[in-house]
């Protein structure tokens, strides 16, 4: 049976695209069939397609894609062009309908990101109805944007299946005190932690998604 995940996150450089191509490689290795979209993209430069988040994650067709490092309804606007959320929901579903195993949806920036003046990758996530993979930092800071993020996605019934508590390189903050103070906060969410360039850690995570 086929399983899809949104894997959405706090905010950019958390290790969003680090985890879905982790996740891949992972499945790929014991010849698990998977897939990971990454449907929409801003600061995209053609020229330097293989340093792109589509290309690490090993997507195929990217539908949304714009040149500005800015957030997708702004990005899209500095073209002239403006994101079809319905267009953008019906295509997701057409690739979750597909039999072919694991489905990686990576989202785009923060669980809040504007795609456009009436939608955010919160709406795209619930229109979806997929279980999401909220993926944070252990940076400072990284408390008050995860319980933002949490909060925002139950405001709409969306529980993560799993916080992704990934070690953010140089913080000041260690990853076992970043636990130490995020977990009362979260209810009975599961909690993986993955230090940094823990790729058994995204192994063991692969195994249990599939």
């Amino acid at each position: 049976m086929n399983k899809a995940y949104f894997i959405t996150a706090t905010g950019t450089d958390v290790g969003k695209t680090w985890l879905t191509a982790g996740l891949v490689a992972a499945c790929r290795a014991r010849n698990q069939p998977v897939r990971a979209l990454k449907p929409v993209m801003s600061g995209y430069d053609p020229a330097r397609h293989e340093e792109s988040d589509a290309a690490k994650v090993g997507a195929g067709r990217t539908a949304w894609v714009y040149a500005a490092p800015l957030s997708p309804d702004l990005a899209a606007a500095k073209e002239g062009k403006a994101i079809d959320f319905n267009e953008l929901v019906s295509w997701c579903r057409g690739e979750i309908d597909r039999d072919d195993g694991l489905l990686l949806i990576e989202g785009v920036g923060g669980a809040m990101v504007p795609l456009t003046a009436h939608h955010t990758v919160r709406d795209w996530i619930v229109t979806l109805g997929i279980p999401a993979l909220l993926v944070c930092g252990s940076h400072l800071g990284t408390l008050s944007h995860t319980l933002t993020a949490l909060a925002a996605l139950r405001e709409v019934g969306v529980v993560p299946a799993m916080i992704v508590v990934n070690e953010s390189a140089g913080s000041t903050v260690s990853l076992d005190d970043t636990l130490v103070s995020l977990v009362p906060h979260i209810g009975d969410i599961q909690v993986v932690t993955l230090r940094r360039d823990d790729a058994a850690g995204v192994v063991q995570l692969a195994n249990s998604l599939s």
